[in-house]
């Protein structure tokens, strides 16, 4: 699976439980990866690149650490989207 689609699936899983599930990243990984059929390593990979990129991002609560979508809000105040 090229790498920009095994991004989409992991956005659409992230997407999904938007609102009702917060995910942490091996939740992600797990669960793309069982989706997928792609090993954990290559869906790994392709999340940490999706973080450096802005397209997602930690959120830290206490005691707790999830993977989620940045808000436009976010974005802007980054520099990432004008």
């Amino acid at each position: 699976m090229e790498q920009a689609e095994l991004q989409d699936k992991i956005y659409g899983f992230v997407q999904a439980a938007k609102g009702r599930k917060k995910l942490k990243g091996k939740d992600i990984i797990t669960g793309v990866s069982a989706e997928t059929g792609e090993m954990q390593e290559h869906v790994k990979k392709a999340m940490r690149e999706m973080i450096d990129a802005g397209r997602l991002m930690y959120s830290d609560t206490v005691g707790s650490t999830s993977v989620v979508i940045p808000s436009e809000e976010y974005l802007r105040e980054k520099g990432l989207i004008k």
